[in-house]
């Protein structure tokens, strides 16, 4: 399981890491709750250290652009490339076809520009309400998403992709483990002293995120990519950060 873990790290982040990747590259998936923790952690580090400056709004900025310099910004790559092919190809085939093409068109670089706003807007609510274990929330739950997105459904392209040996592999047990793992670790996250429901608002919100891609994706393509899952990361993690900090404010 080590080289699982090692796999998860340089999969999920920018980390040079010492060791061998593991043959069976599904069973990295096992570690992405963990790393998801570690990098929410590091982003929140990031945005609390400038927090106690005072300046709010430059610590939610730091918290949104080290989620990306962490991660080499491939989920928000993800994100550009699934809305140029979803909204930019009329048949699966153009679609797939634009999903590869590396350049950012029109509907790429609207949903990064908005994508971004949220998120900067909601970190800065939470930031306002020290609601930092949201934060960690969002960026764990958001990878826990990417593993049952590859769990559940099928690789879409046919002659196979970067994504295909994560998902080809994924089943029953993945879903069993990541989940058990995930309540785990926010249960840790989020205990002792803390509102109880904090932690039924983020699964709930981030399920309902993770059926809505899986929804617009099996209706576009019949499965994931490895964009998707990229997308599908960085919807999940908005929406839990916009529902907790309304939910901070009730």
């Amino acid at each position: 399981m080590l080289g699982a873990f090692i796999t998860a790290i340089r999969t999920l982040t920018i980390f040079p890491i010492w060791g061998k990747d593991t043959e069976n590259f599904s069973d990295a998936l096992f570690w992405f709750p963990v790393v998801g923790i570690m990098l929410g952690m590091m982003q929140a580090a990031l945005g609390y250290s400038v927090y106690l400056s005072g300046w709010n709004e430059l610590a939610a900025a730091f918290v949104v652009l080290g989620g990306i310099a962490l991660t080499r910004g491939m989920h928000a790559d993800g994100l550009a490339d699934m809305a140029d092919g979803f909204w930019g190809g009329r048949t699966k085939d153009a679609v797939l076809k634009i999903m590869k093409d590396p350049n950012v068109g029109s509907f790429g670089a609207i949903a990064l520009s908005g994508m971004m706003l949220l998120k900067w807007i909601a970190v800065a609510k939470l930031i306002e309400s020290g609601a930092f274990d949201i934060i960690i929330s969002g960026v764990l739950l958001a990878r826990f998403m990417q593993v049952l997105l590859a769990s559940v459904m099928p690789y879409a392209r046919n002659e196979g992709g970067t994504a295909q040996s994560f998902v080809m592999g994924a089943g029953f047990s993945h879903i069993v483990i990541t989940s058990l793992l995930t309540l785990f670790l926010l249960f840790f996250l989020f205990y002792p002293g803390t509102d109880p429901y904090k932690i039924v608002v983020v699964i709930s919100v981030a399920l309902i995120a993770g059926i809505m891609s899986g929804m617009l994706s099996y209706r576009k393509i019949d499965g994931v990519t490895g964009d998707v899952l990229g997308a599908g990361s960085e919807v999940t993690e908005v929406f839990v950060w916009i529902a907790g900090a309304i939910y901070c404010r009730l």
